[in-house]
């Protein structure tokens, strides 16, 4: 649209309305029409750690549930003696340490044997790794729901429920969990099983559930509680409640959509920890024994050994290390994808 204008010599000239405008970058004429879900993977596939740790992390999934397969591939499982099987005869020494290399490293065992028994290392780091993955998802899916639960409940309706939510999350907060695991995990079993009776497998995975789930939740639940209560005094949470909405609406409409990234940013720091405090139970005699397979009694053997046979623990910590850095990493690049302000 044109518009005339006066000038000195009494005549008119036309000028535009429509100034030209700066061209839009690349990056943001990529951005056009894109949902945040779309924007956060975007920013998530630019991060070359991110991408890394992720695939790391679904290796080792992958690797779990498979464990049976490649096992059978393999021909070795975790449980045979195979220092006491004719066709190894002289698999151990006479100290029952492993005779060959580095631990007994050779075509037929991997990553070796172990001392004094002589099983198979590699399938033992398979199906240990098996257990510490299942069960610390399991553990992990729980406190996050909990956590979520609580501190929504606790934030959005405060008051005396926040008051009374609260000090339930504190007393929880006040036991120390390491001494809690030791002292408490026997007392779950015997509970169930009689002293003289061998504890069943599966009662120590949910006598150990249970105990990490008991004292896992808090930490995201005060963290939750405090985005709900900066979320709750919002416009958009306010328009809500004056147009009729339930309270059930405006938490899973309007509350919890704005909380998603800090709750998965959490659970990915919470799950690794897990893991950990899976095998340090295992390791000082209170979660997994023999002859279930498990990161933490790997562990507990190698430092028996350690001087004897180093290579013994030296593939279960690196699968450990590596497992527990990448998992930190994706949790990181998660919350980078999510909220670019905060990228590193």
């Amino acid at each position: 649209m044109t518009s005339p204008i006066d000038i000195e010599d009494g005549g008119t000239a036309a000028v535009t309305d429509d100034a030209p405008k700066p061209a839009k970058t690349g990056e943001e004429q990529s951005h056009e029409g894109r949902s945040p879900g779309q924007l956060m993977w975007l920013r998530f596939k630019r991060d070359r750690t991110g991408v890394v740790s992720a695939c790391v992390v679904l290796l080792y999934f992958v690797v779990a549930a498979l464990a049976p397969l490649i096992a059978k591939a393999y021909g070795k499982n975790p449980y045979t003696l195979y220092s006491r099987e004719p066709e190894y005869p002289f698999l151990l020494d006479d100290f029952a340490m492993p005779s060959g290399s580095f631990g007994g490293m050779s075509g037929d065992f991997w990553f070796g044997v172990e001392p004094k028994l002589g099983r198979d290392v590699f399938t033992m780091l398979l199906y240990g790794m098996r257990t510490s993955l299942y069960m610390a998802v399991l553990v992990t899916t729980l406190c996050v729901v909990t956590g979520v639960l609580i501190g929504m409940v606790s934030g959005f309706f405060g008051g005396r429920v926040d008051y009374w939510l609260g000090r339930v999350t504190d007393f929880f907060l006040a036991f120390p969990q390491q001494l809690f695991f030791i002292a408490f995990m026997p007392v779950v079993t015997a509970m169930f099983v009689s002293p003289q009776d061998e504890t069943p497998t599966y009662l120590r995975a949910v006598a150990i559930t249970l105990v990490m789930w008991f004292l896992g939740w808090m930490g995201l639940a005060r963290l939750v509680r405090g985005s709900v209560l900066t979320l709750r005094e919002r416009e958009f949470v306010e328009a809500a409640k004056v147009s009729g909405a339930s309270p059930w609406r405006i938490v899973r409409k309007e509350i919890l959509p704005n909380i998603v990234t800090p709750i998965l940013v959490q659970a990915t720091y919470i799950l690794p920890s897990t893991i950990l405090s899976i095998a340090f139970l295992s390791y000082i005699g209170v979660g997994f024994v023999e002859p279930t397979p498990d990161w933490g009694r790997m562990f507990a053997i190698g430092a028996d050994v350690y001087e004897q046979d180093p290579m013994f623990m030296f593939f279960p910590g690196v699968a450990l290390v590596v497992f527990v850095l990448s998992f930190n990493l994706l949790g990181d690049s998660v919350r980078d994808a999510f909220d670019p302000k905060t990228g590193r």
